[in-house]
């Protein structure tokens, strides 16, 4: 009888509270201002468990905070993937550690610019890996388990926390500080890391994403400037002055849900599209989609469906990359 082969998966570092060394194991909280960073190769001599799951061929990347974490990064982090894959094949999946402050927004870019067949899974931890009760270790090891596993093949790129596999675009942090943080508001995880090793798969995301989608950043240096304007009662025009005045290519609107902005609001949204720039509208409610309206067509507002603003931000800076026609720009929004 064959034994199955150990499955062989990279695990790049990009820092974050899954990597972070606490002053003692009650420093669950301040450790983010007085701590260090452990490096994916110390992390794996922390916890040993994870090299029981996998062959693991360790690439140092970045150690940061994931509020440092921008579209510099995503690109440099987009080419890290590629050359790990390439140089270290064959590869069953890549785990990338992440800050949990904005890892939903560096899955969704990888989720439409990677354009690698193995599994890309980002993990991360709401506490410390030396936090008494830390998440990060068993966090790290169902990662890699994902990583490897036949049944999360063609599911684009996935978060894995709190035992869970969640799609990268429909995932985003809904606490500060609770274990169960993300979410998935509107249509619910993807499955499950069992504690027996196994991960079991329920439903696969129908929207486009890794490795087919459309974009492709190998060798961009930078993206279009894209900003979010949140609306709330009484919002005037000034950030989406300022914006337009900063040289913003797209603004997104973090509207009030349904999809509607203040009368200034609005105001200052129809002269940034007379001046050029890309509008899309989304929502502050963290559910529920943007739906388009006769009045939005006629303003050549595009809308976000259920994308959240941070989301909506990175899939409008890639459609910039590729073309600035409202109704091209709108297909993807459609699509992705």
């Amino acid at each position: 009888m064959n034994t199955p082969s150990k499955r062989r998966v990279a695990l790049i570092g990009t820092g974050g509270t899954i990597s972070s060394i606490g002053r003692g194991s009650l420093d669950l909280w301040e450790y983010m201002d007085a701590g260090r960073k452990a490096e994916p190769d110390e992390l794996l001599v922390r916890f040993p468990e994870v090299t029981e799951a996998a062959e693991i061929v360790s690439v140092r990347f970045r150690s940061m905070s994931s509020a440092a974490v921008g579209p510099p990064d995503w690109l440099a982090l987009d080419a890290a993937v590629h050359d790990a894959v390439s140089r270290e094949a064959p590869l069953d999946g890549v785990v990338i550690t992440h800050g949990t402050a904005t890892l939903e927004e560096t899955a969704y870019f990888l989720n439409l610019t990677l354009k690698v067949d193995a599994t890309v899974v980002l993990v991360g931890s709401q506490r410390p890996a030396t936090g008494l009760s830390s998440d990060a270790g068993l966090n790290l090891v169902n990662a890699v388990r994902v990583a490897g596993a036949p049944e999360a093949r063609g599911l684009g790129v996935l978060v894995l926390l709190n035992d869970e596999v969640q799609a990268a675009r429909e995932v985003t942090k809904t606490s500060t500080l609770r274990l169960e943080t993300f979410r998935s508001p509107d249509l619910g995880m993807l499955g499950y890391a069992d504690p027996d090793g196994r991960v079991a798969i329920y439903r696969r995301p129908t929207r486009r994403h890794a490795p087919e989608a459309e974009f492709d950043v190998r060798g961009r240096t930078d993206l279009p400037r894209v900003d979010i304007a949140a609306s709330y009662a009484g919002a005037d025009g000034a950030a989406i002055q300022a914006f337009v005045a900063a040289g913003a290519r797209a603004i997104v609107s973090a509207s009030l849900p349904p999809g509607v902005t203040t009368p200034a609001e609005t105001d200052a949204l129809l002269e940034a599209r007379r001046r050029g720039v890309l509008i899309v509208l989304s929502s502050r409610a963290g559910s529920g989609r943007v739906l388009p309206r006769t009045v939005l067509r006629e303003r050549s507002f595009v809308v976000a469906d259920n994308l959240n603003p941070q989301k909506a931000r990175v899939l409008a800076m890639l459609a910039l990359s590729r073309t600035d026609d409202v109704a091209e720009v709108q297909r993807m929004f459609d699509e992705y």
